[in-house]
């Protein structure tokens, strides 16, 4: 059977010019419609070059055979260029684009499109609540009323908005900002609590109950399991344990816990198998799939983005409940036009890009490989279990790499495994959903039976984020996006012979193989011997302390408990008998949570400067045994020694007091002596320095202070003469991190200086008395 590509083109041409034109100006958008209405009209004229003492060139022939995909590409241009040309112009508008670009303080109205979620919370810092929404009006200072419908974000401290629902409109004030561009929120609103706050839709009002009693029949389930279930059934990921998200992250296996064509299709296809095996007619099967297809988006709420999936799913699911399975990739193509003319901004979303992606994986790639291998003789259910994952890995893969700059290896694995468990837990849960307002105690059982399947999943996702290098580094952004796609494609057509495939399954067990005894004898990350660990946590510092077996000490946290959690597992730590913290500003704790997470953890060293208060308090909101640091005091841990260097005393009056105030620690391991400088500025190392003994500051390491800040004493440095310079710095940070006259220096100094925004996490290793570096 023939592939239709009809209308792939155009849905192709739509969705590429939308996404540039969201990055344009409105008449620059304007003018490539123009300019692909005039070529489209054009286009006969411009191949009629052929005569009869002239003979038409072969080129020219074969645009001739291909004048109707241009036309329809160059048709899809212009549809998305028009539409978000429009919708660019309704965004930068005046008065909303001059008063957002002035801070203005407004009155508002508006009404909630999507659902708000809470944004990530660090310690010390208070989770901000996200909300899509439409700008409907608003009221400035001098009481002029503005009529509007742009689409904003608001950003609120006040957690009144999580209770909000989709469809509901509010009144409230805040202060608008610019958005950043590439998509078509016109403003962002910093806003205060909600006001004047208008009922819900019905239909939003039942899939809350319906959510809620499905959380509460899920209340008496292990935690992991109890908080994976509403994810699968409802996208409600709210009870999802973090380490357990973290892990479905690192096995491919995040789609589960978001509302997508999947769901839809677990639930749709149930239908339609049970109004086939009824022996209803294609029509009557079109039709019930259609009703539980409203169903199921009524219990997981009409939002854009559940909106988007039933289009996307329904009409695939329609082709084929209908008897014609070569539809499927025209009612695709033809989903894609009309939603990105609909709503531009899917050009630039990447949850769009992969339901698409995955959606024609199985569409194109499934039914042949599932074919193929039925041809070597596999049963028909392993085969289609095999193709269906891997098909839909394969048309997902460019895009994931883009996004993650990693390749997951144990993603179809993972999927493979994964897939028998997803339907019934789906199916059982959506029942527990249906039942919950009438049948509690029902609910409560259907819940335990859908948990056995759920927590086959969790098996799935730590075995499969423990497995060493599972996931690989890989170029990121577009480059990286193009160049996966382009080898896969290559790979494809290339496969198609025989003598191609089995080289390449001769050059993959080579690979295993071959990078099996280097796992074996290298030890892969972390390196032997590694002594001390400067974490890649983006703009902070979390530093980690090998004290023998999975015991550390942890020196800071940094801004993030996911990257710090992330740290310490790909380093094997379980026990942190000492964790110390530098001083309190959000980029040294922000991330406690992850260090605490699974681990237990004895004791806390705290700088003896409060400052910032509210940061110290949420430290010490933590409950964990602690203790401030005294000049002078030295510890033990192991074969790891501990000396306090600073502060000396409270240095106050600076540019950044805490900064000054930062605990300064001399680490000795393994004979090598580890300088903890946290964010000390000139002031307090030229305090250290007055103080210390000739020879008290000389260290093999130098952990750079304040990310590589400008503010460095020359003479400390030179106390310090360290021969290995870590800098744990976020890549692209707004600081000017770091300082290009401070690496230098460091350079000249005969430092060898590594930075974790280039390189990652950097180790610092010794082997057979020689001290050395790995990046990982």
């Amino acid at each position: 059977m023939t592939t239709d590509f009809r209308l792939t083109g155009a849905a192709l041409g739509c969705w590429l010019s939308a996404l540039a034109a969201l990055f344009l100006p409105a008449h620059t958008g304007w003018a490539v419609v123009i300019g692909a209405l005039v070529l489209a009209a054009a286009w006969p004229s411009l191949l009629a070059l052929g005569t009869a003492d002239r003979p038409v060139p072969a080129p020219v022939r074969v645009l001739r055979r291909t004048r109707w995909i241009v036309t329809a590409v160059l048709f899809g241009v212009a549809c998305g260029a028009a539409s978000s040309a429009a919708r660019v112009g309704e965004r930068d508008a005046q008065p909303l684009a001059g008063l957002a670009a002035s801070h203005a303080t407004v009155r508002f109205g508006l009404e909630v499109t999507d659902d708000p979620r809470l944004g990530r919370s660090t310690v010390g810092r208070d989770a901000t609540v996200v909300v899509p929404a439409r700008l409907t009006w608003l009221r400035t200072a001098d009481e002029t009323r503005v009529d509007l419908g742009a689409r904003v974000l608001v950003l609120a401290r006040d957690r009144a908005w999580l209770g909000l629902l989709p469809g509901q409109d509010v009144e409230a004030s805040g202060r608008l900002s610019p958005p950043d561009g590439g998509d078509l929120r016109a403003a962002l609103i910093s806003a205060g609590a909600p006001e004047r706050v208008t009922p819900a839709p019905w239909v939003q009002r039942a899939a809350g109950v319906l959510r809620a009693g499905l959380q509460r029949a899920c209340g008496p389930l292990p935690p992991e399991p109890g908080g994976l279930l509403p994810g699968l059934v409802v996208g409600d990921t709210s009870r999802l344990d973090p380490g357990l998200a973290a892990d479905f992250k690192a096995t491919g296996l995040t789609h589960l816990t978001a509302v997508s064509g999947a769901n839809l299709a677990i639930v749709v296809g149930l239908m339609l198998m049970i109004v086939r095996w009824c022996r209803a007619g294609p029509r009557v099967a079109a039709v019930v799939c259609v009703l539980a297809l409203i169903g199921f988006v009524i219990l997981v709420r009409p939002s854009p983005s559940v909106l988007r999936a039933a289009a996307m799913g329904g009409l695939a699911l329609v082709a084929l409940a209908l008897g014609r399975p070569r539809a499927a990739l025209p009612s695709l193509a033809a989903g894609v036009l009309v939603l990105v003319v609909f709503d531009p901004e899917l050009a630039v979303d990447a949850g769009f890009a992969l339901s698409v992606l995955a959606t024609g994986g199985l569409v194109l790639l499934a039914p042949r490989w599932t074919e193929a291998l039925k041809a070597k003789g596999w049963p028909g259910f392993a085969a289609e279990a095999l193709a269906v994952p891997a098909a839909a890995q394969a048309a997902c893969a460019p895009v994931i790499a883009g996004m993650s700059a990693t390749v997951s290896l144990t993603t179809i694995p993972a999927n493979l495994l994964a897939a028998p468990a997803v339907a019934p837990a789906t199916v059982v849960g959506v029942v527990t959903a249906v039942l919950s307002p009438v049948l509690p105690a029902v609910a409560e059982f259907t819940a335990w039976l859908a948990s056995w399947p759920a927590r086959w999943l969790v098996a799935i996702a730590h075995h499969g984020a423990d497995v060493p290098d599972g996931v690989v580094p890989w170029p990121g952004g577009t480059f990286g996006g193009l160049l996966l796609g382009g080898l896969l494609a290559v790979l494809l057509i290339a496969a198609k012979r025989p003598v191609v495939r089995r080289l390449a399954l001769v050059v993959a067990v080579a690979a295993v193989l071959g990078a099996t005894p280097v796992r074996l004898l290298a030890g892969g990350w972390p390196p032997p011997g590694w002594l001390i660990v400067a974490c890649d946590v983006g703009q902070g510092d979390t530093l980690v302390v090998s004290a023998g077996g999975a015991s550390a000490v942890v020196v800071d946290a940094g801004p993030d408990p996911e990257a710090a959690d992330g740290c310490l597992r790909r380093l094997g730590v379980r026990h942190v008998p000492l964790l110390a913290l530098s001083h309190f500003h959000v980029d040294h704790i922000g991330g406690l949570d992850g260090v605490l997470r699974g681990r237990t953890v004895d004791r806390l060293l705290l700088p003896p400067f409060p400052e910032p208060a509210a940061g110290r308090s949420a430290v010490l909101a933590r409950g964990l045994r602690s203790g401030d640091a005294q000049s002078g005091q030295v510890m033990t841990v192991g074969e790891v020694r501990l000396a306090v260097l600073g502060p000396a005393g409270p240095t106050t009056g600076t540019r950044s007091d805490p900064n000054n105030n930062s605990l300064v620690l001399m680490v000795t391991t393994g004979g090598v002596r580890v300088l903890l400088t946290g964010d000390a500025e000139t002031e307090e190392q030229l305090s250290l320095r007055s103080a210390a003994a000739p020879g008290e500051l000389r260290a093999d390491v130098l952990k750079v202070a304040h990310h590589g800040s400008a503010f460095q004493d020359e003479e400390f440095l030179d106390a310090v003469a360290p021969r290995i310079a870590l800098v744990s710095v976020g890549a692209g940070n707004d600081y000017g991190h770091p300082s290009p006259v401070l690496l230098s220096r460091l350079v000249r100094g005969g430092a060898r200086v590594l930075r974790t925004d280039q390189e990652g996490d950097l180790a610092v290793v010794a082997e057979a008395g020689r001290l050395a570096a790995v990046t990982r």
